[in-house]
């Protein structure tokens, strides 16, 4: 069997699962309160893994909402003094950066956004970039995959922890509603999807081993 090449499995798109906890759901008026994001990358094996995660703690930009009621969902402090918050701008970038690395060494043209109900991400996402002025953001601005959408298709859960389980996965209660936690548990979830669609995707394109005489 062919080499799979990410730059030839999803269109010359790289995938990078990001995740956000914020201050509410209004990407306009509301806070960016972390950001994580996950690069993943063909194996060996040619099964596609989850590698490295970047993520970040970020600074309510001046003027940002904050409702409590996402606070105690997120278990989010902004005000902690221990928390090593940084502004948007550099925390896109240090994200961004990472994302561009990636993007060149796969050969592929831009990132495309995975995520869990990905809009809300990527709403978020593109709103900071917008305030921080950034100018060459590596995601493409509207297109993703949705995990929700292929859990729905794949096993018949939509809720990430429902997903996650249906998935063969553990899932950790404590752990949940920090960026990096629920990106890598989306990004495991949107590999063991890619995977399983592996044999259907080798047999459409004619990279399958052909079948012995």
């Amino acid at each position: 069997m062919d080499e799979i090449r990410m730059s030839d499995r999803f269109r010359g798109f790289l995938p990078v699962v990001v995740d956000v906890e914020t201050g509410g759901f209004n990407a306009e008026t509301d806070a960016l309160l972390e950001i994580a994001a996950v690069l993943v990358g063909f194996g060996d094996d040619g099964d596609l893994k989850r590698k490295q995660t970047v993520r970040y703690h970020v600074r309510p930009f001046e003027g940002a909402n904050i409702e409590p009621a996402s606070l105690a969902v997120n278990g989010i402090d902004p005000d902690h003094p221990l928390r090593p918050a940084i502004d948007e701008r550099d925390a896109l970038g240090r994200v961004f950066r990472e994302v561009r690395r990636s993007v060149r060494e796969n050969n592929c043209s831009r990132a495309i956004l995975v995520g869990h109900n990905a809009a809300f991400d990527l709403g978020f996402l593109n709103r900071a970039v917008e305030r921080a002025g950034i100018r060459r953001n590596p995601f493409h601005p509207f297109s993703c995959f949705d995990t929700a959408t292929l859990s729905g298709v794949a096993f018949g859960q939509t809720v990430l922890s429902r997903a996650v389980k249906a998935a063969g996965f553990e899932w950790d209660d404590d752990a949940a509603h920090s960026a990096a936690y629920d990106a890598e548990v989306t990004a495991d979830i949107f590999c063991e999807i890619v995977n399983r669609f592996a044999p259907i995707y080798e047999m459409l394109t004619g990279k399958a081993e052909p079948l012995p005489s």
